[in-house]
């Protein structure tokens, strides 16, 4: 069974004033031997809670001499970048090892020009196309994938638990959408003349944002999108526009060029596939009335992660045997919440089944030094894990591989 995680050092840091450690980063290689962290101006939780929930859990074991009764290894592993941050490509450690990170990618570039395969060399860690596809693990050896992450959202905090259950991970499209239309001056060009790429792009935005909270009033229920997906979208559907650019910028230009991002997720494959053809359909009647043109690029696709029923049974039954234990209450309940963030999960759903907890945090903040996790919600997840361990002991002793825990 395999568990990954990260346990950074805020004492260890690329900046002077907050927590930066990037992939291959100075500061990460000095962290290497405690395990790195991949956000700039990062929270101490997001990464490292997981990696010290499995330590813990297996120190007990260790103390109590029921370590050594494990049939297969549970392993603790470190994933690498995660977030995408230096090279804008995610899961590079979770993918490689899942045997689903394209050779590709070591020629990628960071905003300095140095590609992956540069900073890894630079690092002494020498990587060829042909030992890249070494690193994948074999899926017979690993039995399942568990993952204890902070929730990043509000959900826990406002139900006043500290642990949830996640039953999946949203799947996600990213976009590229480039409009343009003719570049003019701001005082001369009159307005019933103009071909403004801005404007257009600000009713694409009112669009999508409109698209994405009420889906039911766009969607039809035919073949494209049965009903019963249309009401999946309405309880899972996010759509998020990241960057926009204008050139040229400036106070007195009329702008003949507007690029924005989009994030569309959802834990609905078929449901986001019917939300993207109804807003292509809808941007492109927009622009052909403005006289503009679109051009939508998608950039990125991950297919939703369906968390496994046997693990995610397990994971319940062992949260709420933690919280009892703790409280030495019964009335605990474990939520079941989807998870609209990425996860190293979802790059090793290919190789093995997946199960995740959440951890309450403060007001759902992340990627921020503001990110604060209580001491109680720590110690619980840990028991947690525990618990789940105990439960592989006494049940499945015959069958256990490795644990493997990414965050």
């Amino acid at each position: 069974m395999l568990m990954a995680a990260h346990f950074p050092s805020m004492q260890i840091s690329d900046a002077d004033d907050y927590l930066e450690r990037t992939f291959q980063s100075p500061a990460s290689v000095k962290a290497a031997n405690l395990i790195r962290d991949t956000v700039i101006d990062a929270g101490k939780f997001d990464g490292s809670l997981g990696i010290i929930s499995s330590i813990s859990a297996l120190k007990v074991l260790k103390m109590t001499n029921r370590l050594v009764k494990l049939r297969r290894p549970v392993e603790v592993v470190a994933f690498s970048d995660e977030e995408g941050v230096r090279f804008q490509t995610t899961f590079l450690g979770s993918a490689a090892i899942a045997g689903v990170l394209p050779v590709s990618v070591l020629q990628i570039n960071d905003k300095s020009g140095v590609t992956v395969q540069a900073a890894l060399k630079e690092n002494s860690i020498k990587t060829t196309e042909e030992n890249l596809l070494q690193l994948k693990y074999d899926p017979e050896s690993v039995w399942g994938y568990v993952e204890v992450h902070i929730e990043q959202g509000p959900v826990l905090e406002n139900v006043g638990l500290p642990l949830g259950l996640v039953k999946g991970i949203a799947g996600q499209t990213r976009l590229k959408v480039t409009v343009r239309g003719s570049q003019g001056h701001a005082g001369t060009v009159p307005m019933n003349m103009r071909q403004d790429p801005m404007a257009a792009a600000a009713e694409l935005i009112v669009l999508l944002e409109s698209l994405c909270k009420q889906p039911e009033d766009y969607l039809s229920h035919d073949s494209q999108c049965q009903a019963s997906e249309v009401k999946s979208l309405a309880g899972s559907l996010v759509c998020t526009v990241g960057e926009i650019s204008t050139w040229p910028s400036a106070s007195n230009v009329i702008p003949g060029q507007v690029t924005f991002t989009v994030d569309l997720r959802t834990i609905d494959d078929m449901g986001r596939e019917a939300i993207l053809h109804e807003l292509f359909n809808r941007m492109q009647h927009i622009c052909d009335r403005r006289s503009v043109l679109c051009t939508i690029e998608r950039k990125h696709d991950a297919k939703a992660v369906v968390c496994d029923h046997e693990l995610s049974s397990q994971l319940k039954s062992a949260a709420y045997a933690a919280v009892n234990r703790i409280t030495g209450e019964y009335a605990f309940d474990v939520p079941v919440l989807m998870s609209g963030a990425g996860h190293d999960a979802m790059a090793m759903a290919h190789l093995t089944k997946v199960g995740m907890l959440f951890v309450r945090c403060r007001g759902g903040i992340s990627h921020s030094p503001a990110e604060n996790v209580l001491d109680d919600d720590v110690w619980a997840s840990s028991m947690a894990v525990l618990a789940f361990l105990e439960t592989l002991l006494s049940h499945y002793n015959q069958h256990l591989p490795s644990f493997n825990h990414p965050l």
